[in-house]
């Protein structure tokens, strides 16, 4: 099935996203206030996993294996990504919206991002890891690749412990739309 792309990123755009419920039917989500992960001083992360860093087990890719990034995040007991989700992923990536950012340890996919690329901000969709540390790690090199390459916003949409441990804070939607706004009239890169 096509869908209209178009009309998809301008949802995004506009601070939208995409889930589904638990009948599997597909909506457009908003929030009165967003998780964003800092671009700045203000992100942080565990002396663990600097060790980890620092031992270099893992490399990083972009798109190496978007298909399977895509099963890993849809991969648990409850889940917002239906198989109609996973389409319109596929078809982002295809036309060059949708990314897997990506750790791998040798030969096998250690854990990943799955995110959309909107001028300079990045929504973040979802991560999940198969080796631990996989999408901590992830996560930190994400980070350092936005800082790297002008992103206004990394956006997390919802928090959760996890997120905070690395630095996510919450905004409210007049502060996440001014940002969005900035981001819109930048023109980046992940790759």
């Amino acid at each position: 099935m096509q869908y209209d792309i178009a009309s998809i990123i301008q949802g995004y755009a506009q601070g939208y996203f995409l889930m589904a419920d638990e009948d599997n039917s597909l909506g457009w989500y908003g929030s009165r206030d967003r998780t964003l992960i800092p671009l700045d001083d203000r992100f942080r992360y565990p002396k663990s996993l600097r060790r980890v860093l620092n031992q270099q087990r893992f490399t990083v890719a972009v798109n190496r294996d978007f298909a399977a990034v895509v099963e890993g995040c849809a991969n648990r007991e409850v889940t917002w990504i239906s198989s109609e989700l996973k389409d319109i992923y596929w078809q982002l990536y295809q036309t060059g919206w949708a990314y897997s950012f990506e750790t791998w340890q040798e030969d096998e996919l250690a854990g990943g991002i799955l995110g959309i690329v909107v001028g300079g901000a990045f929504i973040g969709e979802s991560m999940f890891y198969r080796i631990p540390d996989g999408s901590k790690v992830a996560l930190v090199k994400l980070v350092e690749r936005l800082r790297e390459r002008q992103f206004v916003l990394f956006d997390a949409q919802m928090m959760n412990p996890h997120l905070e441990r690395f630095g996510a804070y919450r905004v409210d939607d007049k502060e996440y739309q001014e940002l969005l706004y900035k981001a819109l009239y930048r023109k980046c890169s992940l790759v």
